[in-house]
């Protein structure tokens, strides 16, 4: 399996951060892109640079055609002004065309948005998505599991978007384990 990990500007970066360190600790295939706004987030909530990765602008990236080898994107954490991209069929960078390639391809795409509280408009675009068959996984961390740290509760985020593109892990302790 490869997947595009997109990295969007909305708090919670270390969730993006996060899965993909996961992601290469399992040898999971993937290429990432940050937007401009991830990486002014990520100097800010974790004090560091962002990862080598695509950047937004570069159109030419080869997951921005249907003809590209990705089988799953995951946009990790997802911004409202992202969703609200997709939802509209918004291919103005490449983290909204390459959403859209798995949309039109009929690929895995997962959405992970981490705003509270939600609007009107907000909860709309993510109805839109999920009609569209996008998989809409917000930033809501369980208690069941009882998380002792931080990592942890990135840790079940990760585990959750893993579940759902049926990558095996260890991440987190599962409802009655």
């Amino acid at each position: 399996m490869k997947i595009l990990v997109a990295i969007t500007g909305a708090s919670g970066v270390e969730y993006g951060l996060n899965f993909l360190r996961r992601l290469g600790e399992l040898g999971v295939e993937h290429e990432c892109v940050v937007s401009k706004a991830a990486e002014r987030i990520i100097e800010v909530e974790c004090e560091a640079k962002a990862p080598e990765c695509y950047r937004e602008h570069e159109m030419d990236a080869p997951f921005a055609s249907g003809s590209s080898a990705l089988d799953a994107m995951v946009v990790i954490p997802c911004s409202m002004k992202t969703l609200a991209a997709i939802a509209g069929g918004y291919s103005g960078n490449l983290i909204t065309r390459s959403a859209d390639v798995m949309l039109k391809e009929r690929r895995k795409l997962v959405l992970v948005p981490r705003e509270t509280p939600l609007s009107v408009v907000h909860l709309r675009n993510m109805l839109t998505l999920a009609e569209m068959g996008a998989v809409i996984l917000p930033a809501m961390p369980g208690f069941y599991h009882r998380p002792r740290s931080l990592q942890d509760m990135l840790d079940f985020i990760a585990g959750k978007v893993l579940d759902v593109l049926g990558i095996n892990h260890n991440l987190y302790r599962r409802w009655g384990e």
